[in-house]
């Protein structure tokens, strides 16, 4: 069975890669499908997000990543997938996922969507959080992959002069950077 885990994902974050991890033991395979949306102005290109969540993922051997633009039902029709997979981080999310689901079912009668909740470390989580915490200079080390993390301080160093990126000689870093080597 073929899942389809749409989103922006901008940035990729862990609980984005909690989902992607748990949907890959799942189902057959899982289709990490990137978001074109013309009204938004993303941080990071598509083709930049793609790069991002691939090198996140390469110890899933059945995790595809591909973009895709218009319905999202129209996208898993031509990708033989059924169901669509989607992480829940509050009862917030539920109303505006559950809406979503039956809509999708009334474009298309044979889509399922499977909700995941997400881990209780990461129910806080979203890309929109990391973006804020990384304007203003914060860490985001611990809630994006590391890779990842150097994109968007990057991005920020360059995009917004007067943002305080993270460096070795910021003290929270430092925290985090010792926090991450105690868990791998």
């Amino acid at each position: 069975m073929i899942a389809i885990y749409p989103g922006s994902f901008d940035p990729i974050t862990l609980g984005h890669l909690d989902i992607i991890e748990r949907g890959s033991r799942l189902f057959d395979h899982v289709i990490v499908a990137v978001l074109r949306n013309p009204d938004k102005s993303p941080l990071f290109t598509v083709q930049e997000r793609i790069e991002q969540i691939r090198r996140c993922t390469p110890h899933l051997s059945n995790v595809e990543v591909d973009s895709f633009n218009g319905l999202t039902v129209e996208y898993a029709r031509l990708k033989n997938a059924k169901v669509l997979l989607r992480g829940l981080r509050a009862v917030s999310d539920f109303e505006k996922e559950l809406q979503m689901a039956h809509t999708n079912q009334t474009l298309w009668d044979e889509i399922e969507t499977v909700f995941l909740a997400t881990s209780n470390e990461y129910s806080f989580l979203s890309s929109s959080v990391v973006k804020e915490i990384a304007k203003f200079g914060g860490s985001v080390n611990h809630l994006v992959p590391q890779q990842v993390a150097l994109d968007i301080c990057r991005c920020y160093t360059e995009t917004h002069p007067g943002a305080t990126p993270p460096t070795e000689t910021n003290p929270t870093t430092q925290v985090n950077h010792r926090r991450m080597d105690r868990e791998v």
